[in-house]
């Protein structure tokens, strides 16, 4: 019988899974950590980077869950790691759900092997793009009510996605008021330009596009959400220590 994993291709490098890589996971092959030492060459800070942007994505869920959001919703969640987003938002509020949401079939069978015996989270296919195919994927769940506060989470996927605003925007409107939005991304500076080019040629080699964005471009994403303060979820000097590779913020919807 044919599965996802026996659809994989190990030769070709894949984003999950050199995210992995970078964050000291085993779920990677030999051409996911070459891309990985490449994108090193080239942005020597990427791995602490990637490890400072799992620490934004915690700190995220834990501040949200202390502000009462009991329902969470992972898209471009990758592989399963440390500090997962349901294991952190139950460590603060043990009745929180999640659900996570992921096109990669990689991602999706290591995602439901994790949580077979959990009931409070659940794993499905969906693509970003697709944003009233997650609205329902989502509800058949049974764990999340989008009348009622959701944390949607972004986290460094949308620099893969070419032209995703009107897709955001469509799962800001299923948002209930008290919802919060956040958002991590690639970014293009002027000053890193050159290096972000090269990031772009490592990716492509792979078949995956990749969409850096200046801030300003990346700060449409939220659309007329209010902006919370950052430094209560990253601290300033990480936050402008980074910035000439990556973009958060964490959006209420009012």
């Amino acid at each position: 019988m044919t599965t996802a994993l026996d659809a994989i291709d190990v030769r070709t490098p894949n984003s999950a899974r050199v995210y992995d890589y970078m964050l000291g996971g085993k779920d990677n092959f030999a051409a996911d950590r070459e891309a990985a030492e490449q994108v090193l060459r080239v942005f020597p800070e990427t791995r602490d980077a990637v490890r400072r942007n799992r620490e934004f994505l915690g700190n995220a869920v834990r501040r949200l869950a202390e502000y009462g959001i009991r329902q969470f919703v992972d898209i471009g969640a990758g592989l399963p790691t440390r500090d997962n987003v349901h294991e952190v938002a139950h460590a603060a509020a043990p009745g929180a759900r999640t659900v996570y949401v992921d096109n990669d079939p990689l991602v999706c069978v290591h995602g439901r092997a994790l949580l077979a015996n959990t009931s409070t989270v659940a794993m499905i296919d969906g693509d970003v793009r697709k944003p009233e195919d997650i609205r329902d994927q989502v509800s058949q769940t049974g764990l999340v009510d989008w009348n009622r506060p959701v944390g949607l989470l972004m986290v460094a996927m949308l620099q893969l996605v070419e032209d995703p605003y009107e897709h955001v925007a469509m799962l800001r409107d299923l948002l209930a008021p008290g919802s919060h939005l956040v958002i991590s991304h690639l970014s293009r500076t002027q000053k890193r330009a050159g290096d972000t080019g090269r990031l772009q040629d490592i990716y492509a080699q792979g078949g995956v596009p990749l969409f850096p964005r200046g801030p300003e471009t990346i700060d449409r994403f939220f659309g007329d959400f209010e902006r919370v303060d950052l430094d209560r979820f990253i601290p300033p000097h990480i936050a402008c220590r980074f910035a000439q590779l990556g973009w958060a913020a964490v959006g209420l919807k009012r």
